[in-house]
């Protein structure tokens, strides 16, 4: 609708083979260019985009300075509303540079939240101030984008304003390297100084007096002890009138 177009394309992931959600448009005459910009926010396929220079890329007039004032998160969304309800119930306030709902990327489903870019900060201010927020049925939440990240501004100090403070120490332990801030060391110090080890310096401990005193050995004499027989003696056979009687070997 701007002019003759040389070249275009989308651009597509190489893995997963969806769209990337941005695209390049060449035309052949310049003053094609400078008509399309002249509107950057284009409604497609019910998403607001934005377009700009490409040697600009996200430089362009997107981040201006009082972008932050501008750009509105909208929460609590409705799986039914679509982008281009959502442009319709915010346009009444004001003129819209982009704005869109945040879809999944595998579902395509609605994530129930969404972001509006005005034009202007007062359009901005006056959809913030808006009583009536009801959009699908539902109580939507309209902030600044840049609040609903959650991460709170930190004021950076000069390091000239800032003065060390002296811990307070017990008193007795002076700090390593530093005088002690409010009282002397009462006698100690760290770390301590420990004297060497001689052990020609230490005698050897006396012996514990015994409680009962000792008694010399009595000697015994020595008893042979005999060794008791067990069971019936042995006896010599005896023959007639008192002779030993012999049995021949066999």
């Amino acid at each position: 609708m701007h002019g003759e177009i040389e070249e275009g394309a989308v651009i597509y992931d190489k893995a997963t083979g969806k769209s990337r959600g941005y695209g390049f448009i060449t035309y052949k005459h310049m003053e094609s260019a400078h008509s399309a910009l002249r509107a950057p926010s284009k409604l497609i396929d019910g998403r607001m985009a934005v377009c700009n220079l490409a040697c600009e890329g996200l430089t362009g007039a997107s981040t201006t300075p009082d972008l932050a004032q501008r750009k509105l998160y909208i929460g609590g969304l409705s799986p039914d509303v679509t982008s281009e309800m959502l442009l319709n119930y915010f346009g009444r306030h004001g003129e819209i540079e982009e704005g869109s709902v945040a879809y999944d990327k595998d579902t395509n489903e609605s994530r129930g939240f969404g972001f509006v870019t005005y034009k202007t900060t007062e359009a901005a201010k006056k959809a913030i101030d808006d009583p009536q927020k009801i959009l699908g049925g539902r109580t939507i939440i309209v902030k600044l984008a840049d609040t609903h990240k959650g991460k709170p501004v930190q004021t950076q100090v000069p390091a000239a304003a800032v003065v060390p403070l002296a811990m307070p120490m017990a008193p007795g332990y002076s700090q390593l390297g530093k005088a002690h801030p409010s009282a002397a060391p009462a006698g100690y110090a760290y770390p301590q100084p420990v004297a060497p080890y001689q052990a020609s310096s230490y005698s050897s401990p006396a012996a514990a007096p015994t409680p009962y005193p000792s008694q010399s050995t009595i000697a015994y004499s020595s008893i042979a002890a005999k060794k008791d027989p067990q069971g019936i003696p042995p006896t010599t056979p005896m023959g007639m009138s008192g002779y030993p009687y012999y049995i021949g070997k066999q």
